[in-house]
C-alpha cells in the first residue's frame, strides 16, 4: 500500500526547495488547541546577515523531517538570503501579512475541527502548525502541506487577491480566507488516505477525493459544499442536476478504470469547467461522484473513520454502496 505520509514527496523540484527553505516559524498568540507558528514573520523580520543565527536558536525546536532546515549548509542560507531579499517577494509578505496579521479566528476553527476529528479517528492527531510565505503560485495544489502530525500552511495562496494576475480568476476565487480551514483538513485527510499500488484508476481518484471532501463535512459541519467541493453556486447547481448525465458518460466511454492520466487530467484538475460538459459545467466531477459514493458507504458499511481511509479497494467500496444517480 501507498501510505501518503509527506507531500512534500510529490510536488515539483522547485517547490520542494522553497518550502524546505521557508518551513521555519516564530510562535503566535493565542488560547486555541491548534497555534500557528508564523515562520514569514520570523524570516523577514529578521537581518539578512542574522538567518543563519536565527535559524540555529531554532533548529532544536523545528528539527523535523517536514520542515528540512540546514542552517549549516551554505548553498541553503545563500538560496533563503536571496529570497528574503527579493523585492518581489517582500512585497507579497507585506501584503499578506496585512491580510492575515491576527489568525485567531482560524485557530479556533481548526481547533473545533481537530477535536471533532479526534472523536472519529482518535490515532491522528495534528500537534505543529505553521503558515509560510512561498511566493510561488503555480501548483495550486500545494497549498498546504501535512506530514503524519504536521501542517504547514501556504498563507500567501490566500493573498492573490490583492495581487492582479498572480493566478487565473477561477483559482481567485478559491483563494479567499474561508477556504483555508477546508483546504487543511482535506490536506489533513490526503496525508492519511492509504492509496492503491500501482496506477491508479478514476474510480480510485474519485474516491479518495470522497473521501478527504467527506472528512472534511463530518470536521467542519457549518461550511458549506461550495466550499468544500470549491463550487460556486451554479456549478454546485449543475452537479446535482447533471450527475447521471456524467456517470453515464464515464461509464459509456469507459473511464472508471482507466489509468490513462492523459485522459483524466480535466475530470480531476482543478479547472474553470469541465471539458466534456461545456463551459456552464462544473470542473471536478468526479470528487462530487467520489463524495456521493463515499457518504452512501458509510451509511451502509457502518465503517469507521480509519476504516475508510484505510480501504484501498475502490470497486470494494462502490460495490458495499450501492450508489447509482
Amino acid at each position: 500500500m501507498k501510505h501518503i505520509k509527506n507531500i512534500l514527496s510529490y510536488v515539483s523540484t522547485p517547490l520542494r526547495l522553497t518550502a524546505a527553505l521557508l518551513l521555519l516559524t516564530a510562535c503566535s498568540g493565542g488560547s486555541s488547541t491548534v497555534q500557528f507558528h508564523r515562520f514569514e514573520r520570523l524570516l523577514f523580520n529578521s537581518p539578512v546577515e542574522n538567518l543563519q543565527a536565527v535559524l540555529v536558536d531554532s533548529l532544536q525546536v523545528y528539527d523535523t523531517p517536514l520542515l528540512n532546515v540546514e542552517p549549516h549548509n551554505p548553498q541553503y542560507m545563500q538560496a533563503l538570503g536571496a529570497f528574503v531579499g527579493d523585492p518581489t517577494v517582500r512585497r507579497i509578505y507585506a501584503v499578506t501579512d496585512s491580510l492575515y496579521s491576527d489568525l485567531g479566528w482560524l485557530e479556533d476553527e481548526l481547533g473545533g475541527a481537530l477535536e471533532r476529528s479526534r472523536r472519529l479517528y482518535p490515532e491522528m492527531k495534528y500537534d505543529k502548525f505553521y503558515t509560510l510565505v512561498t511566493a510561488d503560485f503555480d501548483d495550486y495544489r500545494n497549498r498546504v502541506f501535512c506530514s503524519d502530525h504536521e501542517l504547514a500552511l501556504s498563507i500567501d495562496r490566500y493573498a492573490v487577491g490583492c495581487l492582479p494576475g498572480a493566478v487565473p480568476a477561477y483559482i481567485e476565487r478559491m483563494s479567499r480566507k474561508e477556504y483555508i480551514a477546508a483546504d487543511c483538513m482535506e490536506a489533513i485527510a490526503r496525508a492519511n488516505i492509504v492509496l492503491p499500488d500501482g496506477d491508479m484508476t478514476l474510480l480510485d481518484y474519485a474516491i479518495a477525493e470522497g473521501k478527504a471532501i467527506y472528512y472534511a463535512q463530518q470536521t467542519l459541519p457549518k461550511a458549506h459544499d461550495t466550499i468544500l467541493l470549491r463550487y460556486t453556486a451554479d456549478q454546485l447547481a449543475w452537479m446535482k442536476a447533471n450527475t447521471e448525465q456524467v456517470w453515464g458518460w464515464l461509464i459509456q466511454n469507459k473511464m472508471l478504470y482507466t489509468t490513462d492520466i492523459s485522459q483524466l487530467r480535466n475530470i480531476i484538475d482543478e479547472a474553470p469547467h469541465t471539458n466534456a460538459f461545456g463551459q456552464s459545467s462544473a470542473p471536478r466531477t468526479t470528487a462530487y461522484i467520489g463524495l456521493q459514493i463515499v457518504n452512501r458507504y458509510m451509511k451502509k458499511s457502518g465503517a469507521t473513520m480509519q476504516q475508510l481511509f484505510d480501504n484501498s479497494d475502490s470497486r470494494e467500496i462502490l460495490s458495499t454502496s450501492g450508489w447509482r444517480p
